[in-house]
């Protein structure tokens, strides 16, 4: 089985968390049709994600690539940053 078969998935979400060692909490928004009223909802999931160099601040927007899993509820590694938040 060759290697380039394979693509790792990857989400873009924004960092509400970073208190934990090498590790962010990142929410990703999408949005869902309701089924009935057609309505379209912002429905939202956290994900914890690896962060080796504990270099990403809170506010920003980031992509994640998913991975092995790394602890009971880590299964994503930090790719880049896309942008970095705002100093107030």
């Amino acid at each position: 089985m060759s290697e380039s078969g394979k693509s790792t998935r990857t989400l873009t979400g924004k960092v509400v968390s970073n208190k934990m060692d090498k590790s962010i909490a990142v929410d990703i928004q999408r949005t869902v049709k309701h089924p009935l009223y057609g309505k379209y909802i912002r429905r939202t999931t956290r994900l914890l994600a690896h962060d080796e160099n504990n270099e990403c601040n809170e506010g920003d927007m980031v992509i994640l690539e998913s991975s092995r899993p790394i602890s009971k509820n880590k299964a994503w590694r930090l790719q880049t940053i896309l942008s970095r938040a705002q100093e107030v």
